[in-house]
């Protein structure tokens, strides 16, 4: 049996041992709900105050400061949409970025169907959003900016630190979308003037249908979610015991082990990328060459779909994306690609690796040996690319 080669990571992750392990008694014995008050219900208590912590740890926040949610996403909806309601007497103009995940652009679509003004920010050849430019956006109705601080398709890590430090300048809330980011690259929000944050759990192995937001202390948002008092009364629905210890204990994991995973993800991240551009032609790097998340590799090859070297790859066992797993049922180029100035036909040929802590040299040189003959295999049989090699002759 062929050997699982798993480069997808930015989609999602598998659920780590040390994760499964801290998680079973709650689903074996500490099943009572929080909110009540006899021995086992004081125990799953006890599991989400401690997780609480371990979440605010990785991330230098106050416990207090951290709300348990259902996924990024979710916590990307609160953001935009609390904000907007408690700040419409304020103003009503929003300003983020035209690469950001969907959970952003279609919430801020459906508050412009609202009433609200949205500003997208362009972005340079490597997906970087111009200072100058957020700058020029901002007016005295602006309420809210939202930047993602890593890109989940192309890498391109933003300048966080320098966007939180003009947004509080101007009195106005920043917003980060750090659901690549949160176990990859160190966070402080403290040091990078970020009032709200979103991560995911199942990023950074921990299950599917947990996440959390950062709400520093003082900033004004309502409710996205009514019912009981959960989450210190502003996200209602019992807790998911189970999935905030996985995430609690993740975080700690990626937090302990941060400066180990980045050098190793760097050093294979790199070799992909020098290996692959110099074995196959008519290819280029997506992204930022150095600010990128450490496991990032997005390629785009010339003359190809992705979709079709993600079915030969398959046939080795190797798991990759040619995008956001997201958007994987369209056939709609890559809007981020696009945003870097892709035209549509290289966009349609990219290839996304994204390695995790558990990802082996062997596997990268497997992907390596591999790959240059696919991508040659499928140029064979495209007329654009026969067409180039007559004129080249």
């Amino acid at each position: 049996m062929k050997e699982l080669i798993y480069f997808d990571n930015a989609a999602t992750t598998p659920i780590r041992p040390e994760v499964y392990e801290e998680i079973k008694p709650y689903i074996e014995k500490h099943f009572g709900n929080p909110s009540s008050i006899y021995s086992i219900a004081r125990d799953s208590k006890k599991a989400i105050d401690k997780a609480r912590q371990q979440v605010a740890d990785a991330l230098n926040a106050q416990p207090a400061e951290i709300y348990f949610t259902g996924c990024g996403s979710e916590s990307d909806n609160w953001v935009l949409k609390g904000v907007s309601s408690a700040l419409k007497n304020k103003g009503n103009h929003i300003i983020t970025t035209c690469i950001e995940h969907h959970a952003i652009l279609h919430t801020c679509e459906y508050l412009e169907k609202n009433g609200f003004e949205v500003t997208y920010l362009p972005v340079d050849e490597y997906g970087k959003i111009s200072l100058d430019d957020l700058k020029a956006a901002i007016r005295p109705e602006t309420i809210l900016v939202s930047v993602m601080f890593a890109n989940n398709e192309i890498g391109t890590v933003e300048p966080i630190k320098e966007i939180g430090a003009i947004c509080h300048e101007k009195g106005i809330y920043f917003h980060t979308d750090a659901v690549q980011a949160f176990g990859h690259i160190k966070i402080d929000v403290q040091d990078m003037n970020i009032d709200f944050l979103s991560i995911s759990g199942h990023k950074i192995g921990a299950p599917k249908g947990i996440g959390a937001l950062y709400i520093r202390k003082g900033c004004k948002i309502d409710n996205l979610i009514h019912g009981g008092q959960q989450e210190r009364g502003r996200r209602a629905g019992t807790e998911n015991v189970i999935g905030i210890v996985a995430l609690g204990k993740a975080a700690e994991m990626a937090m302990a082990e941060i400066d180990e995973v980045t050098a190793k993800l760097t050093y294979l991240r790199d070799k992909l990328i020098n290996s692959l551009l110099s074995k196959i032609d008519y290819a280029r790097l997506n992204g930022h060459p150095v600010d990128r998340l450490p496991g990032n590799v997005n390629i785009s090859f010339e003359f190809i779909e992705g979709e079709s070297m993600l079915l030969l790859l398959d046939n080795y066992g190797i798991c990759a994306s040619s995008g956001s797993a997201c958007t994987s049922g369209s056939l709609d180029p890559s809007h981020v690609l696009l945003a870097i100035g892709l035209p549509h036909e290289k966009a349609h040929g990219s290839l996304r690796i994204s390695l995790g802590y558990q990802n082996t040299e062997e596997q990268v040189d497997k992907l390596i040996e591999v790959l240059p003959p696919i991508v040659q295999r499928l140029r064979d049989m495209s007329p654009l690319y026969e067409e180039i090699k007559n004129k080249n002759k």
